[in-house]
């Protein structure tokens, strides 16, 4: 499995309702220095629909920029869906939604 196919298997993990960080799916898929290469490998996501790249978030809980989702806050839309709440200054309440991976 090369390393994208890593990374796309740890992000199939995020249960429905929750987000990662790029850094836990960088040690989920083998390499806690991967953070950047996981942003590499869900800009260029073959699978939307299979892939959950919109339950990935920076370490503040915060989201993508607008390019990602094809449109300003398509992220946090797609997050707010599946229940994900959000903080006064925009960012995901971590405390509450992050998954560990468990």
């Amino acid at each position: 499995m090369n390393t994208f196919e890593k990374i796309y298997e740890a992000v199939k993990r995020i249960p429905k309702g929750k987000v990662c960080t790029y850094g836990q799916i960088a040690a989920l898929a083998g390499n806690p220095r991967w953070s950047q290469v996981v942003g590499y490998a869900l800009h260029v996501n073959p699978d939307n629909s299979v892939i959950p790249c919109h339950r990935v978030v920076n370490r503040f809980g915060e989201t993508a920029k607008a390019f990602a989702f094809g449109g300003c806050d398509i992220q946090r839309q797609m997050l707010e869906a599946e229940g994900v709440e959000f903080d006064e200054n925009g960012r995901v309440i971590m405390s509450k939604f992050m998954w560990l991976g468990e």
